[in-house]
């Protein structure tokens, strides 16, 4: 069994990357955050790996991959408005069809299924602002060829 989550990951960040804007920005893509980075920014991870399935002929994983919107705002001033424009933007660009699963067919991988499995938000705040985040989790099973 060969680990496949990386390859759902880089596909999440090219897909998304320079494809997601608000108020006429691009909201920047990353696997770590720089720590320069100023919100909003979307970064994307790898959540669970599992083994659900293996025979002699085949093994068959699923992914749990995370994508995490991160907006904030000055004391008092915005709120979730933010985060839940970049998370449509990002569900229309992730999941365009019922059949439009990952192509990992060059790394010998099938993805077979894509599930939202939820969307969180949480609000944040510190002395200085107040942060709102997003946290969508999509679930692939994939076949190793």
């Amino acid at each position: 069994m060969k680990e496949v989550i990386h390859y759902i990951r880089q596909k999440i960040i090219t897909r998304l990357n320079g494809n997601v804007s608000f108020g006429g920005s691009n909201v920047p893509v990353y696997n770590r955050i720089p720590s320069t980075q100023d919100e909003p920014y979307i970064i994307v991870y790898s959540n669970d790996e599992s083994n659900i399935d293996n025979n002699q002929t085949s093994f068959i994983t699923e992914c749990v991959t995370r994508i995490e919107v991160v907006t904030s705002f000055l004391s008092d001033d915005g709120g979730e408005l933010q985060a839940n424009s970049i998370v449509n933007s990002i569900l229309q660009l992730i999941r365009t069809s019922k059949t439009d699963y990952f192509d990992l067919s060059s790394n010998n991988f099938n993805v077979y299924t894509f599930n939202i499995e939820g969307i969180s938000y949480i609000e944040d705040a510190d002395e200085e602002k107040t942060y709102f985040r997003a946290l969508i989790d999509i679930s692939n099973r994939v076949q190793q060829n």
